[in-house]
């Protein structure tokens, strides 16, 4: 289940990033970069933690951090 939700936040992250952005063509690629940024982010928080139970919500602020940091580097490499 945790999967999904990483997967819609990833989503979700490059759909808000492709608004702040306004570029046309860049919709799928944003989508992508979010999406995996968020399967990582929440795998690495989930299965790196030191805690004996990880935390779904540490999961969940992982993957959201690591969607918004690929999606940024995806949007500087593209405008060069």
């Amino acid at each position: 289940m945790a999967f999904f939700i990483w997967l819609l936040i990833g989503l979700l992250i490059g759909w808000i990033a492709q608004g702040l952005v306004r570029r046309r063509g860049e919709l799928p690629s944003n989508l992508v970069v979010g999406a995996v940024g968020g399967l990582i982010g929440g795998y690495l928080f989930t299965h790196l933690s030191t805690a004996a139970r990880p935390s779904f919500f540490g999961s969940l602020g992982g993957a959201v951090a690591l969607a918004i940091v690929l999606v940024a580097i995806g949007i500087l490499i593209r405008r060069r």
